[in-house]
């Protein structure tokens, strides 16, 4: 790992993080947007990325309840 990957990942979780629901100017456009990226860029399951964020348990349809045809991860 190089530094401008660790940096790249540490900044994926920064936005997870402040675009969470319930944060005050959550976007959820952006939270989808990093949440995918995350998962291609550390290889990890969305499970295990919204765990990570004490998200555990809930998908984004529960996240974010609009109407979205988010496939099971």
């Amino acid at each position: 790992m190089d530094r401008a990957w660790l940096e790249r990942r540490n900044g994926l979780w920064q936005t997870l993080r402040r675009h969470s629901p319930g944060e005050p100017g959550a976007e959820e456009a952006v939270f989808r947007a990093a949440l995918e990226q995350l998962e291609t860029h550390i290889g990890w399951s969305r499970e295990r990325v919204l765990a990570g964020l004490g998200l555990a348990g809930l998908g984004l349809p529960e996240l974010y309840p609009l109407d979205w045809n988010e496939p099971d991860a």
